[in-house]
């Protein structure tokens, strides 16, 4: 993937990595290359900085972990494909709001190639198939670069979203890849991924 470099790190627990995150960003310089890394987190909610804790309906003895991305509540668990961006944005010339949409697209493509029409829905970050949510976003930007980014459900156990209002939205349905009949791996799934954000990102590639 020009000028990014790629970690796939496997199935990794959700704080040391979210933690690695803000390290990686505090200390890059203006040289430092961009990199994207993927992976899986065993099962934990994630509470963005401003969200709200009554989101989480019921205790399902899963760990919530409160992180300073944006937005509220979601869950992450095995068989969720999830691809960190950790980008400067000022060498990419590039708005939190076009990353995000960028970052939508590609999803939008990815499902595209196994013939899913993903879609936008409006005020709700994010992409879904038929109303239901199959990806999401969350990111945070420090001195110009970025980190935290999304999540793909490919074949996951969805039944815990039950216990929260995903994203905060009150009966939000979820769906997975494999719930929508693709017969894809995480990984085969993470390759597609990672593809379609390269195609995304290479119209503004390092200036």
């Amino acid at each position: 993937m020009g000028g990014v470099v790629v970690r796939r790190l496997g199935q990794v627990p959700y704080e040391p990595t979210w933690r690695a995150m803000q390290e990686f960003t505090a200390a890059r310089d203006a040289d430092a290359p961009d990199e994207i890394w993927l992976c899986e987190h065993p099962p934990v909610f994630t509470l963005g900085q401003a969200g709200r804790p009554e989101h989480l309906l019921r205790d399902v003895g899963i760990p919530v972990v409160k992180i300073d991305r944006g937005g509220q509540i979601t869950f992450h668990g095995p068989g969720q494909v999830v691809a960190y961006l950790l980008l400067d944005l000022r060498r990419r010339d590039l708005k939190v709001r076009e990353l995000v949409s960028r970052m939508e697209q590609a999803v939008i493509d990815a499902l595209a190639g196994w013939g899913l029409p993903g879609e936008r829905l409006a005020g709700a970050p994010g992409v879904y198939v038929k109303g239901a949510k199959i990806a999401a976003l969350g990111l945070r930007v420090r001195n110009g670069c970025s980190y935290h980014g999304l999540a793909l459900n490919v074949d996951m156990d969805l039944s815990p979203f039950s216990a929260i209002n995903p994203c905060g939205y009150e009966g939000m349905p979820v769906t997975s890849l494999r719930l929508l009949g693709v017969d894809a791996t995480p990984a085969e799934a993470a390759e597609a991924l990672l593809a379609a954000l390269d195609t995304q990102l290479a119209s503004r590639a390092t200036r």
